[in-house]
């Protein structure tokens, strides 16, 4: 349960580095700089992100499932 809350924040971050990002390329100040930043730090979260759920995978404190079979008639 403790690695599940993990992603979810790690997910939460992500939005909020995209939202920031987001605020600073609509207020339209000549400084871009802290929207490249907030982008690179989404990007290190998402890779972040993906590493940690194949971790998770590998280790099997997650377990991936399928869709739910369906009996032909």
């Amino acid at each position: 349960m403790l690695f599940k809350s993990l992603i979810v924040v790690v997910m939460l971050a992500i939005l909020f580095t995209l939202f920031r990002a987001l605020y600073f390329l609509a207020t339209g100040k000549k400084d871009s700089n802290k929207t490249v930043n907030s982008l690179s730090w989404r990007i290190g979260l998402s890779i972040s992100l993906f590493l940690l759920i194949l971790l998770g995978n590998y280790f099997g404190w997650i377990e991936p499932h399928g869709l739910p079979m369906v009996k032909p008639e």
